[in-house]
């Protein structure tokens, strides 16, 4: 893992041994697990480095991942960018949150072989787990880089953040469509949007957008709606 901590360094970032072996170990196990059930189609090692690895750390030139934080990473997959995160800032409280249980049962697995701690998953729908008191409105920061609308993301995860809390989707390239129909989503959903940061994993010409989404007020019960709604109705689309 010598070449993610040269990009982590690039970043800003630096890893000790310890943190090195846990990428390598999550590596490992995502390859073997990958080969009985459909995780990721990135497999070679580079190009999980750069283009996971790196890319779900990327977060950390912008927000400070260094305090008490409680996080949720919604339609998490294989653990990105969560897993990412919590090796590199394990002071983190971590929520893993997606609706397949056989991507839940890896992550499990994940967790006990690295040693983490602090760190959680559910197996839920977010539309369904947003309705709940537990996590409705708990969360300092909401993380995704689940492939949706801005729109339909913000209702998806909106919910699950307390007020002075941020949502903070990973988009990639130009979101600029996105955004006039984003924004009025987020407003509905009680946020607003502070910041819009673009950047790109170091040594490639791939590109990767921030935006930091600041709940102001709380989500109204409503939403977010429920299953198929979300994305067939995306909130503020004509």
């Amino acid at each position: 893992m010598k070449e993610l901590q040269i990009l982590t360094n690039k970043i800003g970032l630096t890893l000790s041994n310890r943190q090195l072996e846990q990428f390598s170990k999550y590596y490992e196990m995502l390859i073997s697990w990958n080969k009985v059930m459909n995780l990721t189609a990135i497999t070679d090692k580079k190009d999980v480095i750069y283009k996971h690895f790196a890319d779900s750390l990327l977060l950390c030139k912008y927000k400070n991942l260094n305090e008490e934080l409680k996080v949720i990473d919604i339609g998490t997959g294989a653990g990105f960018p969560g897993i990412p995160l919590k090796i590199a800032f394990p002071g983190l409280k971590l929520t893993l949150m997606d609706s397949l249980n056989k991507r839940l049962s890896f992550l499990n697995e994940v967790i006990r072989e690295l040693n983490l701690s602090d760190i959680c998953t559910v197996h839920s729908r977010a539309e369904d787990a947003a309705h709940k008191e537990e996590y409705r409105q708990k969360y300092d920061l909401a993380v995704s880089r689940a492939v949706a609308n801005l729109s339909s993301l913000s209702e998806f995860c909106i919910p699950f953040i307390k007020e002075g809390g941020y949502f903070i989707p990973y988009k990639s390239g130009a979101i600029e469509e996105e955004i006039k129909p984003g924004k009025k989503a987020v407003r509905i959903l009680g946020g607003q949007i502070e910041n819009i940061f673009t950047t790109t994993i170091p040594d490639t010409d791939i590109e990767r957008s921030f935006l930091f989404i600041k709940k102001i007020q709380d989500t109204p019960d409503i939403y977010p709606r429920k299953a198929g709604i979300v994305t067939k109705k995306p909130l503020g689309s004509k």
